[in-house]
């Protein structure tokens, strides 16, 4: 299979508390042209939030897009978002197939 580098796109994870959530922030990402595509499953997730352990389902989000539009992804992810702190973590894409390159960098407003 042929591979190119991927001129700085990049895969975000975002945690939601639902699947609702999840979708809400999918299709605001995707109407504002900060995403070309988002994924979404459910998880479970330990971690410690102000000095508790929790143990929480969600929904974990993978979200291509081109990591030019990081801040305005962020910006639209904490507007929707219901979490204080949500995550938000960029992930870059170092190789893909070329057509998929190509479709996800006509998806995204540069």
């Amino acid at each position: 299979m042929e591979l190119e580098a991927t001129d700085g796109y990049g895969v975000v994870l975002v945690t939601a508390t639902s699947q609702a959530e999840a979708e809400a922030i999918a299709e605001a990402l995707i109407t504002a042209k900060l995403a070309a595509c988002v994924s979404f499953t459910p998880i479970h997730s330990i971690y410690t939030w102000q000095g508790q352990v929790h143990k929480d389902q969600e929904w974990q989000l993978f979200i291509k897009t081109d990591l030019a539009q990081f801040a305005a992804l962020v910006a639209k992810v904490q507007e929707v978002h219901s979490y204080d702190v949500p995550e938000i973590i960029a992930l870059p894409i170092v190789a893909g197939s070329p057509a998929y390159l190509q479709w996800l960098g006509e998806q995204v407003r540069r």
